[in-house]
């Protein structure tokens, strides 16, 4: 069954058209990657999904209801959550602020202490440093915080765009491995990334978009051992 899905989606900014028929699907409680060039349209199409860009066509069902004509604060009460390249904390509230910061629906909010505690137990490093103030930490530390503040939505989907970017990579592998855990819980995941051969080494399936079209999908190991992307994308 298809969570997420996306049908000939369309988006312009003005006059310059950035998603051309851009149509994907995501099936519950899999780990679908969106693999890409910096401008091939991936943070374009996240932002359409998410409510902050509207389609000139086409449309975005989630669990079968249509969601490209609400504001991105009620997708995110469906059910979803949007970790947006960097992180974008705040830099002079502590951890346990930030993070409070990703209940901030009133429906969420009331249980906002024992979601706080299910996160420290996730990422032990955030209850160490509750009171430490974001701007801190290491950009690995920032982007478990990052992660973390997604979560305390209680998604049941999570859009990662370029969850390892300026990571070292032994932290890339960390958060890699934190996604394969969420995937484990049966939290459906989005995963935009550059990080193409980690990415293809966890997703189920996979997308390639370039030009703001969809050029390439299948699974995800299968992926790996396509001529395209290994030229275009491994340098093999």
């Amino acid at each position: 069954m298809a969570m997420l899905e996306v049908s000939n989606i369309n988006v312009s900014y003005g006059n310059v058209q950035a998603l051309w028929d851009v149509s994907i699907h995501v099936e519950e409680g899999k780990i679908v990657a969106l693999l890409g060039a910096n401008g091939a349209g991936k943070t374009t199409l996240l932002n359409t999904m998410t409510g902050m860009l509207k389609p000139t066509s086409g449309e975005v069902t989630f669990k079968g209801e249509r969601i490209d004509n609400l504001p991105s604060d009620k997708i995110i009460e469906k059910g979803i959550a949007y970790l947006p390249e960097g992180g974008r904390l705040f830099p002079e509230m502590t951890i346990k602020e930030n993070l409070e910061m990703g209940a901030y629906p009133s429906t969420l909010w009331k249980n906002r202490k024992p979601d706080l505690e299910r996160i420290y137990g996730m990422f032990p490093i955030l209850d160490e440093r509750r009171s430490q103030l974001s701007r801190t930490m290491s950009g690995g530390e920032r982007q478990m915080l990052a992660m973390g503040r997604a979560l305390m939505s209680n998604p049941t989907m999570c859009f990662f765009d370029e969850l390892s970017y300026g990571l070292s990579p032994k932290m890339a592998q960390e958060v890699f491995k934190i996604v394969k855990q969420l995937h484990s819980e049966g939290i459906t995941v989005l995963l935009v990334e550059q990080n193409v051969y980690q990415t293809l080494e966890i997703a189920d399936y996979a997308y390639v978009i370039e030009n703001g079209r969809i050029v390439k999908e299948g699974e995800g190991h299968a992926m790996l051992e396509d001529d395209y992307i290994k030229q275009a994308y491994l340098g093999v």
